[in-house]
């Protein structure tokens, strides 16, 4: 059954979460306030249906609107992808709750502020909701269904059901806390690496050649918890014994982070993060990450057929 959504915010994610429902033959209202990114978001989703092989017939699904309640007033899901600011995500969600109908259910695309305080000033909070993609949207198949205290099953069940129905692989998570379950253990990863950088253990390279081509290269297709019972929890608990009172404990952002982004190394946008980045050598990582997200999401979508 086909659904109407509107989508909050054209930029980064907003347009690739656009894309998925309208190639899937939803009608999507698209809403942005900035002039410049609503004008850019359709030749954006040409080139996401290019790198995917879709018929690009699929945008005319999509409508493009500078007012907020007239893309919203019809809608059965409202996706947010605003700024991950939690002052600009309430006045967007009260928003939503006093001009959407009483039956929408209101989605919220943020990677780790608790979905009950985005949806704090919404009347009937049992239909807000978390749902968090990854970057880039349309290639990466996990969604993170977030069910805060006052979130209904219902509200989730339908989103489920919906995301699923577009062919993502929505999770339901069921606790409302920071970061959720992805992000927690992704920031896991990168506070120890950033610490064992920071103390000398290698440099950035090797760090992230370790991930890569050690434990990183078996992770698609074995989380942790399964390579875990794979080898047996007896080795799991020796090496535990061994490793876990060493790793890094710093309270808050480590300082060698810092410091980084005090000095203005900010990563490749400007040449220097934990590397050094030429821009032709950023580009050929940007197109190579693209290029295997791009793969793995026809694959896919084949084995769904």
């Amino acid at each position: 059954m086909s659904a109407k959504i509107a989508v909050i915010g054209a930029g980064l994610m907003g347009h690739g979460i656009g894309q998925i429902f309208a190639a899937a033959g939803h009608k999507v209202a698209l809403h942005d306030p900035n002039a410049d990114i609503l004008g850019a978001a359709k030749g954006k989703m040409t080139a996401i249906c290019t790198l995917l092989a879709q018929d690009p017939a699929c945008l005319d699904n999509v409508s493009f609107h500078a007012d907020f309640a007239e893309a919203v007033k019809d809608a059965d899901f409202v996706f947010e992808a605003g700024p991950e600011k939690l002052e600009v995500k309430q006045a967007i969600f009260k928003n939503l709750g006093e001009k959407t109908k009483p039956t929408a259910i209101l989605c919220t695309n943020t990677s780790a502020i608790p979905i009950g305080q985005i949806g704090a000033q919404v009347a009937d909070q049992s239909r807000v909701v978390g749902t968090h993609y990854w970057n880039p949207p349309h290639l990466i198949p996990l969604v993170e269904v977030v069910q805060s205290t006052e979130t209904s099953l219902a509200t989730v069940e339908a989103t489920i059901a919906l995301l699923k129905a577009v062919g993502k692989s929505p999770v339901h998570v069921r606790k409302d806390i920071p970061g959720f379950i992805g992000n927690r253990l992704q920031h896991a990863l990168k506070r120890e690496a950033i610490a064992l950088v920071a103390d000398g253990v290698c440099d950035a390279e090797t760090l992230d050649t370790v991930v890569k081509e050690g434990f990183g290269a078996r992770m698609a297709v074995c989380g942790p918890l399964e390579q875990s019972d794979l080898v047996g929890l007896n080795l799991t608990l020796d090496i535990h014994k061994t490793l876990i009172a060493d790793l890094d404990r710093t309270p808050g952002p480590h300082p060698y982070l810092v410091d980084k982004v005090a000095k203005g190394e900010l990563g490749m946008a400007n040449g220097r993060g934990f590397r050094d980045w030429t821009p032709e050598q950023a580009a050929t990582l940007r197109k190579r990450l693209s290029d295997f997200l791009a793969e793995s999401a026809k694959k896919l979508a084949a084995k769904k057929v």
